[in-house]
């Protein structure tokens, strides 16, 4: 089987409450979380799972709050001797601004999104400001993205899973990588909503919802699920992954 690398490049940050990543719990606690593009280095295609925000703002306070270097889109592909115009392959977890700015650079790639996502970007309800058709004009013009209404094999080793938990049309990666199989969330979560505390753990909780979710229940069982399916849990906001390389 294909087995694959995958590399976090920090693309951005947002500084808010924490209780934006863990439902019900550390409401008006400052938080900063980085916002990621995955490189996954393997197969025959240059792969990226999202592409991260635009101008991201770079400062040591952000820096240092989430241990690792922010990078624009093109600094951080140059890391590992890419450009945009590189990618063939784009898988959108979803399509909140924050995971889809750079969408446009990437000129000859392919956009996998889950139909549910394409609709809503359209037609965003009142209470998700998170959505700006903007950022997927160029491609969606092009005729470049494939949409997905289903769990899909995107290549050898790389699997798309339907997990709506923060949206709809919420996408999580399974990755084959030598370690085991590697999930990158489809929603925004931190380790803590996979590890929560003793506190919650008390009240019966064996994981803490997103912060922002579709369904509190749902979202929950979706949570547990991916946990058990992965041998190594990518949590999409995770910020002790801004310091570190390679994963698998």
């Amino acid at each position: 089987m294909t087995t694959y690398r995958i590399h976090p490049i920090v693309t951005g940050t947002k500084v808010f409450d924490k209780g934006m990543m863990t439902y019900q719990h550390d409401y008006g606690k400052p938080y900063t979380i980085p916002i990621y593009v995955w490189y996954l280095e393997g197969g025959d295609r240059t792969i990226l799972v999202d592409t991260g925000e635009m101008n991201p703002i770079r400062s040591p306070d952000r820096e240092q709050a989430i241990g690792g270097r922010i990078h624009t889109f093109e600094e951080g592909l140059a890391r590992w001797g890419l450009k945009p115009e590189d990618i063939d392959v784009v898988l959108h977890t979803h399509l909140h601004n924050d995971h889809c700015e750079n969408d446009y650079k990437c000129v000859n790639a392919r956009f996998y999104v889950h139909e549910k996502e394409l609709a809503r970007i359209h037609d965003p309800h009142p209470l998700d400001f998170r959505y700006l058709a903007d950022y997927i004009e160029d491609v969606e013009e092009d005729g470049r993205i494939e949409t997905l209404t289903d769990d899909t094999q995107i290549a050898p080793g790389l699997r798309m899973i339907h997990t709506p938990a923060h949206t709809e049309g919420g996408m999580s990666v399974a990755v084959a990588t030598e370690a085991g199989l590697a999930v990158i969330t489809g929603f925004c979560v931190i380790d803590e909503n996979f590890n929560p505390p003793p506190a919650i753990r008390g009240m019966e909780m064996e994981v803490i919802p997103p912060g922002t979710l579709v369904n509190a229940y749902e979202a929950y069982d979706i949570v547990k699920r991916v946990r058990d399916m992965a041998d190594v849990l990518i949590p999409l906001h995770e910020p002790r992954f801004a310091a570190i390389d390679t994963i698998g």
